[in-house]
Order: C-alpha cells, then sequence, then structure tokens
C-alpha cells in the first residue's frame, strides 16, 4: 500500500478489516488457496511485528503536545484512558517507547482492538471505557483525529475535541466541540480549524475545561 491508497482504506477502522477491505474492494481478482480468516491473521500479525520494531528504533515520536498535556492532566489529578481500534500489543508499544514503561500505569483504562463486538464508528469501545472507568460521558472529554472516531464518541455521548492528520483533514468533524491541527507547543502555536475558538497558544488543562463547559 502507498500513502494514497492507505488514505482510502482509513474508511474502515482496525487492522484486520482494513486489510479485508482491500482484498475484497481493491484486489478483487486476489484467490486465497486457503483460509482467508487465517491470511488476514497473518499478515496483521507481521504487519505488527514490523510496526512494534519501528516503535523501538525510537523513529516515532508523539505529535506536539500530546506528552506535555498528558503530564499535565496527570498533575491536575485528572483520569486518563485510551480507547483504540489498534490491537493492545501496538498501543502497549507505543506508551512504552515513547512515554516509557512506568507511562503504562498513568492510563486506569486501556480498551483496544477486539475487546468490544464492533469497532469504530461504533460506539462499543467508548462505551467499554466509560463502564470501566465509571464515569458518566458527559464527566469526560474524548480527543479523536477521524470522523470514524468522532461518530463513536458523539455516539456515547461524550463531547470530544479533534486534531487533524494528513490522513483526516479532509474528514466531517461535525458535533466535535473544536477541530485543531495540532495540541500545540509553547513555541508551536496549535490552530483552530473550525469550531470553539481557543485564547491560547496551545491547549492546556484549563484549555479543556473551558471547552469541556462550552460543551454543556
Amino acid at each position: 500500500w502507498d500513502e494514497s491508497l492507505y488514505g482510502e482504506l482509513l474508511a474502515v477502522t482496525g487492522g484486520k478489516e482494513r486489510i479485508r477491505y482491500f482484498l475484497s474492494d481493491f484486489n478483487t481478482d486476489f484467490k486465497c488457496d486457503g483460509e482467508i480468516d487465517d491470511l488476514i491473521k497473518r499478515l496483521h500479525a507481521e504487519k505488527t511485528k514490523y510496526y512494534v520494531a519501528l516503535l523501538a528504533s525510537k523513529t516515532i515520536a508523539l505529535r506536539p503536545g500530546v506528552e506535555r498535556l498528558i503530564n499535565e492532566i496527570r498533575s491536575a489529578g485528572l483520569r486518563l484512558a485510551i480507547a483504540t481500534t489498534t490491537t493492545p500489543e501496538n498501543v502497549t508499544a507505543l506508551v512504552k517507547s515513547t512515554l516509557g514503561e512506568e507511562a503504562l500505569s498513568w492510563f486506569d483504562c486501556i480498551a483496544a482492538g477486539d475487546i468490544v463486538p464492533a469497532k469504530k464508528p461504533a460506539s462499543d469501545i467508548f462505551d467499554y471505557c466509560l463502564q470501566q472507568l465509571d464515569l458518566p460521558a458527559d464527566e469526560c472529554l474524548v480527543f479523536e483525529d477521524s470522523a470514524n472516531g468522532v461518530i463513536a464518541s458523539l455516539g456515547a455521548n461524550i463531547p470530544t475535541i479533534v486534531t487533524l492528520n494528513n490522513y483526516t483533514r479532509d474528514d466531517d468533524f461535525s458535533g466535535a466541540i473544536t477541530v485543531l491541527d495540532q495540541l500545540g507547543e509553547s513555541d508551536s502555536a496549535c490552530t483552530v480549524v473550525s469550531g470553539q475558538a481557543i485564547d491560547a497558544d496551545f491547549v492546556s488543562v484549563d484549555t479543556l475545561k473551558k471547552l469541556h463547559a462550552q460543551s454543556e
């Protein structure tokens, strides 16, 4: 897959589901000698192996503002959770390689992969997180970066902030509180693309509290 094709395939969430989508809609002449489900599992496991190795090489960094904001949230005594369609192995490797192994304990819930029946845009993964955290939806905030993610979080009635990426900048983020190009740093201001304005160059805990209040 090149970058352009991968962008199209992102219409489907979940690695194994994305491979199946490619085989059914983009590579229609493909013939599988054995069970297609077994092939998809093997391909996905091989992809995961390369991804984890890439993370271990420290060549993948967090986006601007992510580590700073996580630390601010922890200092403020607020709770953290992860809700993702990727595998537990992938998200664990990402956290370890960017924040350190101890950071896994910072999250009260890490909901990943096939832990729920349906992946985004279904709200299952967020519903599961809310249940594990024992929190009502209106006391939480979600950070998302795709239309499918926003549909899922809003389906769980959780106020949502979006940070764009190159693959999703043309997505429809209707219903999100605000859409930003990044979270920003003191020396690299974020830009509001749509939605509620923020009165700062970067997203802080104070910013989150103000945005959450505006969503009520």
